[in-house]
C-alpha cells in the first residue's frame, strides 16, 4: 500500500481556497496550487444536487493538461449550499451574507461538494452530501460574524471551522470536512484508487 508521501502522481490542486489547500496538506499529499478563471454558470434546468459536480468538472476543463508534467493528477472542487430549493453560493456583499445566514438560522441545509480528478488518460468525478443544522441565530450574532470574519469567499456565507460553527452548529450528518470544501475521506480513497 502506498502512503501519501509516496504518491506517484504530480498533484495539482486547481483551487484558490485556503481551506482546500489546508485539507490537502493535512491529508499528507505534496501538491502545487494552480488556478484558472472559470465560468461557474450551470444550466437552469439542472438538478441542484448535480451543480457542484458540474462546476468542479468545468473548473478541471479550464486546464490544458498537455502543458503539465506527464504524470499530473488535477484535483478541482466546488461546494454549494442548498436550502428549500435555493442554491446559496458565495455572497456578493455584506447584505447578502447576512440574508443567507438569516435564512440558514434554525434550519437544516445540505452542503454538496463536487470533485473532479483528471489526468491525461482518465477522469473521475463524484459529489458528497452533508446535512448541517444550525440553532436559531440572532441578527446581532449574524452581523457580528459577518463583520468580524467577512465570509464572502464561502458558499452559504459561512465557514464551519470558524466562530459560527462553534456557536451555531447543532448537528451534522455526513463529513465535516466536506462542509469545509473537500470530502477528505472519499477524496483520499479516490486518489489512491486512481
Amino acid at each position: 500500500m502506498i502512503m501519501p508521501h509516496q504518491y506517484p502522481y504530480h498533484v495539482v490542486l486547481g483551487s484558490a481556497s485556503p481551506r482546500r489547500k489546508e485539507l490537502m496538506e493535512k491529508m499528507g499529499f505534496e501538491f502545487e496550487v494552480q488556478v484558472k478563471d472559470t465560468d461557474e454558470s450551470y444550466p437552469a434546468t439542472m438538478a441542484q444536487e448535480d451543480v457542484a459536480e458540474f462546476i468542479a468538472v468545468k473548473k478541471s476543463q479550464a486546464f490544458d493538461l498537455d502543458g503539465l508534467p506527464e504524470n499530473t493528477l488535477l484535483v478541482t472542487a466546488d461546494t454549494v449550499v442548498l436550502l428549500n430549493g435555493r442554491i446559496f453560493g458565495k455572497p456578493a456583499d455584506r447584505e447578502e451574507a447576512v440574508r443567507m445566514l438569516y435564512a440558514l438560522s434554525g434550519q437544516t441545509h445540505k452542503v454538496i461538494t463536487g470533485v473532479c480528478l483528471r489526468s491525461r488518460r482518465k477522469q473521475e468525478n463524484f459529489s458528497v452530501l452533508s446535512e448541517v443544522t444550525f440553532r436559531v441565530l440572532s441578527l446581532e450574532e449574524i452581523e457580528y460574524y459577518v463583520d468580524k470574519l467577512k465570509p464572502y469567499d464561502k458558499a452559504g456565507a459561512y465557514g464551519l471551522q470558524e466562530w459560527i460553527g462553534y456557536v451555531a452548529l447543532e448537528h451534522i450528518e455526513g463529513s465535516f470536512f466536506n462542509v469545509m470544501g473537500l470530502p477528505t475521506q472519499r477524496l483520499y480513497r479516490a486518489m489512491m484508487d486512481f
